[in-house]
């Protein structure tokens, strides 16, 4: 089997357990975005499943995705493009060009930064805020309990599209936990979109009320 035949095939395998992680929380397959991971990626592994047809995908770098999405997004430019990974201050005006979600909005300077490109620039990529919920010192994110003051600044200083919350739990504890966590943070704040979930708990989190899955090594296979 070809590695594009192998690529397609665990695409799918992906997309049945989607379908039947949905079923058992009473959803619809259709409820829950698949973002493709495609970090560290070649095009011509990312192209396999552009063709299938898929057309979300996340990345983690600014400067990575410019070596390879300009040109695949003008091949498919219905492709819409998450920023997965943290995003430095000074590459903030590169992330709007390119992104059309950000999911790892994390602090107020990268806040106020954000609202004055997308001025400058007048195209405005969706926003999640990304939550430290395991309050992880090594890891970006806002503190649940400094949630809701965040989002309230975001919406009426910074004027931001803040439309979910994202968050990555902890490898060593039950990311069930840091999901409900997750869900009620989210409700508190009318938010309605969840980014929770990876290759290794992605069904738990669809059946917690994922909106979005971020999948890689499932998909392209192991990462070298």
């Amino acid at each position: 089997m070809s590695n594009e035949d192998q690529i397609r095939q665990r695409y799918m395998e992906v997309i049945a357990r989607i379908e039947a992680a949905a079923a058992r929380a009473g959803r619809s397959g259709n409820e829950i975005t698949l973002v493709a991971v495609s970090k560290t990626f070649a095009a011509d592994a990312i192209e396999p499943v552009l063709k299938i047809p898929h057309r979300v995908f996340g990345e983690n770098r600014v400067q990575e995705s410019y070596g390879k999405w300009p040109e695949l997004k003008q091949q498919y430019p219905d492709t819409r493009l998450h920023l997965i990974g943290p995003l430095q201050s000074n590459k903030t005006r590169e992330a709007v060009e390119l992104f059309d979600c950000i999911e790892t909005l994390d602090r107020e300077k990268l806040a106020k930064t954000l609202a004055k490109e997308i001025q400058a620039i007048g195209r405005s990529p969706e926003l999640f805020i990304q939550v430290n919920t395991g309050l992880e010192p090594q890891k970006a994110g806002i503190a649940p309990d400094a949630i809701d003051g965040f989002v309230k600044d975001c919406r009426e200083i910074h004027d931001l599209p803040v439309t979910g919350l994202m968050c990555i739990p902890p490898v060593d504890e039950e990311p069930a936990l840091h999901f409900a966590l997750l869900v009620k943070l989210a409700k508190r704040n009318g938010l309605h979109k969840l980014s929770m979930g990876m290759s290794g708990d992605f069904e738990t989190a669809i059946e917690m009320g994922a909106t979005h899955v971020r999948v890689g090594s499932a998909i392209f296979g192991s990462r070298g």
